[in-house]
């Protein structure tokens, strides 16, 4: 049986979560396959947190996690001091009495366990439930921005939020507020100017730099967009070239986390934007979640976490356009298949 060092450990309890990069994935299968501890380990970890599966987390304050984390760190670290200044004063003793080494010995393999369980068995599932907290936040807030879209079709016959544009605008002008519609958050902003949904709505919890992100409801009326990029963390889905049936399939992705390609754009309007795929591009899911994966919502309402970005109904990737290797922010769609969610 072949043993397993600290970071085939770690990349064990990853893969128990569910939190590892495909790579990852890979490499710990790799390890369950060569080593039945490992897979016992593994069996084991993932049937301890089988509970927190059906946990349905509500509000609590922001930072609580974070003190929680801080208090159980202060402990493991005062507990690595303790192990190092006991280890050190064995080994200067030139002369002690067997039974003093073993009260000792025993002394350390008590700070070293009282270690491995605050690191491996307390912060890792805090930090489990912490991602599953955020991805239901995230989730509750992509159900209210459903709902807002129902409600306002329902008030102006059934038509979704639109603002008049023309092939070729540039969807990606986030926070441009003149009169022209660039940006594809135009159509999105309707809902928070029109009162359908919280402007807060739209910033997912899962960003540390959002949660504490707030805008005055009563400044809301002076913009024609999301005042700025930060005020708006979801990408939304660009309509194709053809005429797009109506209603679209259930199954048809309305909204998603932002989109890994445009995370970060130009604040100056002027010039143009130009980004080219390469392979990090390709592949890297949403910053919403630290790339475990992204929310989607979809035409039907419901909303689904995805650890890929292949989630459309032809299963093509949401993030790009087929064919497409160069953006300059005004691409669109060639047919209804081919789902974009863009900026």
């Amino acid at each position: 049986m072949s043993s397993m060092d600290k970071k085939d450990f770690e990349v064990l309890v990853e893969y128990s979560m569910g939190l590892c990069s495909e790579k990852e994935r890979i490499e710990a299968e790799k390890i369950i396959s060569k080593n039945p501890q490992a897979a016992e380990l593994v069996k084991n970890f993932e049937k301890s947190l089988a509970p927190l599966d059906h946990l349905h987390f509500s509000d609590c304050p922001d930072h609580l996690f974070e003190k929680t984390i801080s208090k159980l760190n202060g402990a493991a670290s005062f507990s690595q001091q303790r192990l190092a200044d006991l280890i050190a004063a064995e080994q200067s003793r030139t002369k002690f009495s067997q039974n003093r080494f073993w009260v000792n010995f025993g002394e350390v393999i008590a700070v070293a366990a009282m270690i491995f369980f605050i690191s491996a068995v307390v912060i890792s599932p805090l930090r489990y439930a912490r991602t599953r907290y955020w991805q239901g936040a995230c989730r509750n807030q992509l159900g209210s921005i459903a709902r807002g879209i129902e409600n306002y079709k329902a008030d102006n016959n059934g038509q979704m939020p639109a603002v008049a544009t023309m092939s070729g605008d540039p969807w990606w002008k986030v926070g441009y507020q003149g009169r022209e519609n660039h940006s594809n958050t135009r159509h999105m902003w309707l809902l928070v100017k029109k009162g359908y949904v919280d402007v807060d709505d739209f910033v997912c919890p899962g960003r540390r730099e959002g949660r504490a992100l707030q805008l005055d409801p009563s400044k809301v009326s002076d913009f024609n967009d999301f005042p700025a990029r930060r005020y708006v963390t979801y990408s939304f889905r660009i309509r194709c070239k053809e005429n797009a049936p109506n209603p679209a399939p259930a199954k048809m992705v309305w909204v998603a986390d932002l989109n890994p390609l445009f995370e970060k754009l130009p604040e100056i309007f002027e010039g143009n934007f130009k980004l080219r795929l390469n392979d990090k591009l390709r592949s890297i899911n949403s910053s919403n979640h630290g790339r475990k994966g992204q929310n989607l919502l979809f035409c039907d309402g419901s909303v689904r976490f995805n650890k890929t970005r292949l989630a459309n109904i032809s299963n093509d990737d949401i993030f790009t356009l087929k064919d497409t290797v160069v953006y300059e922010g005004n691409e669109m769609p060639s047919c209804q298949k081919d789902a974009f969610l863009a900026p």
